[in-house]
């Protein structure tokens, strides 16, 4: 017998994911968003909404996905090794990922490349 969630429902999930209005390079995983302010490094805006320019939500190999799109020369507030990147909406940290650790120094720039969360169709 055949398994299905539909796409609604995966979607409910990653749309909620793209009200996030930061993007923020940690130098460790913040345990939620008060802890946030303490760990970032670098801070971008951004514009919250699926199909909005920061974030697409559309079919993924095995699923759903939402992509959030590159980031380029966000200034860096703090000096530190960055190795997390969180997702965060001014109120509720809503998704940590790990990153390749990148040394950065206060008033130097980094990049964040385009990257995505999925959820997988059920098997």
């Amino acid at each position: 017998m055949a398994k299905l969630i539909a796409d609604e429902v995966l979607d409910a999930a990653l749309d909620k994911l793209a009200t996030a209005t930061a993007m923020v390079l940690c130098d460790t995983q913040p345990a939620n968003h008060a802890a946030l302010a303490g760990v970032a490094l670098a801070t971008e805006v951004m514009v919250a909404g699926d199909g909005n320019g920061d974030y697409t939500i559309a079919d993924d190999t095995s699923g759903r996905k939402c992509t959030m799109t590159a980031q380029a020369a966000v200034d860096v507030d703090s000096t530190g090794d960055g190795d997390h990147v969180a997702l965060d909406d001014g109120t509720t940290l809503l998704a940590v990922t790990t990153c390749t650790t990148q040394a950065v120094t206060t008033d130097d720039q980094v990049n964040f490349p385009a990257w995505k969360a999925g959820i997988a169709d059920p098997t």
